[in-house]
């Protein structure tokens, strides 16, 4: 699924699903860098992100894997 991710101005995370109109924060990040691993957010999803550079630059747009969650 299109997931777009975003730094907050208060700093956090966020991921927007469009198709869902569902936003939510990450509250675990298996990797510091973010990129190629998972996140979890605040509903539960858990989600798999794509192996990019750790310098990737946000907001952006990228293809996800929902691994778990309602």
């Amino acid at each position: 699924m299109k997931v777009m991710i975003r730094k907050t101005s208060a700093g956090k995370l966020s991921v927007y699903v469009p198709k869902k109109d569902l936003e939510e924060f990450v509250v675990e990040q298996q990797n510091e860098a973010l990129w190629g691993g998972t996140v979890t957010l605040t509903n539960g999803w858990v989600l798999e992100l794509p192996a990019m550079a750790a310098d990737t630059h946000l907001p952006i747009t990228v293809e996800a894997r929902r691994l778990s969650g309602d």
